[in-house]
C-alpha cells in the first residue's frame, strides 16, 4: 500500500526517470492500493499556472487511486505532526494519511518526513 506526495505524482506526470517506472510497477501489478491525501489534489489543480492539459492530466491519473478525504481523526493526526515535527501543513495532513491508511509514503522530500518517527518512506 501506498501514498502518494504530491511531487510523486508531479515527476511521474513529466516522465522522470526515477519516479515513473516505480509507480509503472505499482500500477501494473493492480492490486496494490494507491492513496491520494486531499491536500494533494489542492497542490495539484492549485498551480497559478497550470495549463488545461496539464489539468487533465492530473484527473486522469487521479481517477487510477483512492482519494482519502480529509476528516477530523486525520486533521487533529495532521496537527499533532506539524506542532511536534514542524513540517509545513500540506506535509503535516499528508503524513497523517500515511499513517492512517498503514501505507508506505512516495515521495522524493524524505528529509522533511524522516522526522516522523513510523513513518514509512520510499524515496522515488
Amino acid at each position: 500500500m501506498y501514498t502518494l506526495d504530491t511531487n510523486a505524482i508531479i515527476y511521474a506526470l513529466k516522465g522522470d526517470a526515477h519516479a515513473l517506472p516505480v509507480l509503472r510497477d505499482i500500477f501494473a501489478d493492480g492490486s496494490i492500493p494507491v492513496y491520494v491525501a486531499t491536500i494533494t489534489e489542492i497542490e495539484l489543480f492549485g498551480f497559478p499556472q497550470l495549463h488545461v492539459d496539464e489539468a487533465v492530466l492530473i484527473e486522469n491519473f487521479l481517477q487510477k487511486v483512492s482519494r482519502v478525504s480529509l476528516d477530523s481523526q486525520i486533521a487533529r493526526a495532521a496537527a499533532g505532526i506539524r506542532r511536534r515535527y514542524h513540517l509545513r501543513l500540506p506535509d503535516s495532513v499528508i503524513a497523517a494519511t500515511t499513517i492512517f491508511t498503514n501505507s508506505t509514503l512516495l515521495t522524493r522530500n524524505v528529509r522533511d518526513f524522516q522526522k516522523v518517527p513510523g513513518l514509512r518512506l520510499q524515496e522515488i
